[in-house]
């Protein structure tokens, strides 16, 4: 065996004593797979160490009564079952028995996977779910989870299976990572799941009396229950030039591959736009080699979110990395590969990606009668206005118990969460949604992680150095936590979000 593909710590079947364990756990291993023991309460659990979502070290994660969070990107996982919890991780982990002699924990057997049983109460026959983004999928996946034998029909206008959509910006976009790590499923999951998605299906009208929908070719579609996912699209740019072949959004796999087709002959990249895509955008190009140029209207790269002093550092690592930026500055007119400033400045250049952000799709709902409010309203259960029909992710404005406020949030986490919760919703349960937001953007080696929502905020408490990259900030209005960023500081992440779920609750 080579010493990459060595197992790590003792061998458990021999046995291992508790004065072993470093704050509760303990890594080892079962033959030549790692297992992770873990302390919590007065049992000790046996689980396998990484994430199911990227791989990340659920070693160094949060144990919660009997669940362990991962820090890289808040999964949550059942110590009893293996069971993922929590999104962005959706399959389970393997779980391991474990004995004890007399102070020796002792680990041999792994368990058998628990397979989801049919649901012995009545449920509604057909579920559709109308949009193939995080939400759609999380829910459908859940709903399987939980049992629902019905029919459950996804229908989604991409031409692409569900993906892993904050790979797009980051690693797929710098060719870091192949394109078989993006589908959240591969193709047979959905026809041995018996679940019926349809790709390339526009859905023109949601009929709430007669509980069907309309698909563009005119066909209709019953339900019992409906999950509108539709998401959110790219606000378009709307000056001259701005329709012309080189000039890209990004959203769907489509939009990567064709800015990575493009990027293939490309010397200089114009980015229009300081946002977090824009940006992680701008580092995925550069490590494509191109020379890459921001231009945004704003003073410093997300001060909105993330204050003056974190702007500043985001723009000093993209510098330090190659990024020329443009600020307090706008692009007028793109005459081919020329784009003029309105500061009268001049940028040539043969690839140009706008991330100037994006709006809610809230047509069918609108159209359907769905009461809305910058977003499709919904109730904690995430229910519309119409009993029934459910909205999850991008488009759902919801009551959010920690900021105290109606909020509606682009974030991948958020939106799967929702997923989850409405499908149990769906099936009867009257689940309140009260999942902190949590996103993570990363910028080359540094992960920015962010939990909570501040629309506004009064003041930041920064702990540690944001220019070392360990650090805490707390957003706070009136003295109250509101939302918490951090850099390399991924327990201290968890413990805040913990924090927040606890004053909510």
């Amino acid at each position: 065996m080579s010493e990459e593909s060595k197992p790590s710590g003792p061998d458990l079947t021999e046995g291992v004593a508790l004065t072993a364990f470093r704050d509760g756990k303990l890594l080892g291993h079962v033959g030549a797979e790692d297992v992770l023991l873990v302390q919590a309460g007065g049992e000790v659990f046996a689980i396998e160490p990484a994430c199911s979502h990227y791989h990340g070290p659920l070693a160094e994660g949060l144990v919660v009564d009997d669940t362990i969070r991962c820090p890289w990107h808040h999964a949550c996982f059942s110590l009893r079952s293996g069971e993922a919890t929590r999104p962005p991780a959706l399959s389970a982990l393997a779980v391991w028995e474990v004995t004890r002699d007399q102070d020796r924990i002792i680990v041999q057997r792994k368990r058998e996977a628990p397979k989801p049983t049919a649901r012995s109460a009545p449920a509604p026959e057909k579920f559709v779910i109308v949009g193939g983004g995080a939400a759609g999928f999380a829910a459908a996946e859940m709903l399987r989870r939980e049992g629902f034998a019905g029919a459950i029909t996804m229908l989604s206008d991409d031409g692409a299976m569900p993906v892993d959509r904050p790979n797009l910006s980051k690693d797929y976009l710098a060719g870091n990572a192949p394109e078989d790590w993006l589908p959240l499923r591969g193709e047979d999951y959905y026809r041995d799941a018996g679940i019926d998605l349809r790709l390339n299906t526009n859905v023109s009208a949601i009929d709430a009396k007669t509980r069907s929908v309309t698909l563009g070719n005119g066909d209709r579609l019953p339900f019992d229950r409906l999950l509108l996912a539709t998401g959110a699209e790219p606000v378009k740019l709307q000056i001259p030039g701005a329709d012309q072949p080189h000039v890209h959004t990004l959203r769907s796999v489509a939009d990567s591959r064709a800015i990575i087709k493009a990027a293939g002959s490309a010397t200089r990249v114009l980015v229009i736009g300081a946002s977090f895509i824009g940006l992680e955008v701008a580092a995925s190009l550069r490590a494509r080699k191109l020379e890459v140029h921001v231009v945004a209207p704003e003073e410093r790269p997300m001060q909105r979110v993330l204050g003056p002093e974190m702007g500043d550092f985001v723009r000093a690592l993209h510098e330090e990395n190659g990024v020329n930026f443009h600020l307090g500055d706008t692009v007028e007119r793109l005459d081919g590969t020329r784009a003029t400033l309105k500061s009268g400045g001049v940028i040539e250049a043969d690839l140009v990606v706008v991330g100037i952000g994006v709006k809610p799709r809230l047509a069918l709902a609108e159209k359907a009668g769905l009461a809305a409010d910058r977003g499709v309203s919904v109730s904690e259960y995430l229910e519309t206005s119409i009993a029934g029909i459910f909205a999850a992710g991008d488009i759902a404005r919801w009551p959010d118990p920690h900021s105290r406020q109606t909020i509606r949030v682009e974030h991948w986490v958020v939106a799967e969460r929702q997923g989850q919760t409405a499908a149990r919703n769906m099936l009867g349960r009257r689940e309140r949604f009260d999942a902190v937001p949590f996103f993570w953007s990363q910028h080359y080696d540094v992960p920015i992680n962010y939990v909570g929502h501040a629309e506004s905020f009064d003041d930041i408490a920064i702990d540690g150095s944001i220019a070392g990259r360990d650090c805490l900030l707390k957003y706070r209005k009136a003295g109250r936590v509101l939302a918490v960023a951090s850099i390399y500081r991924d327990l201290d992440s968890l413990k805040a979000e913990l924090e927040m779920e606890r004053r909510g609750s």
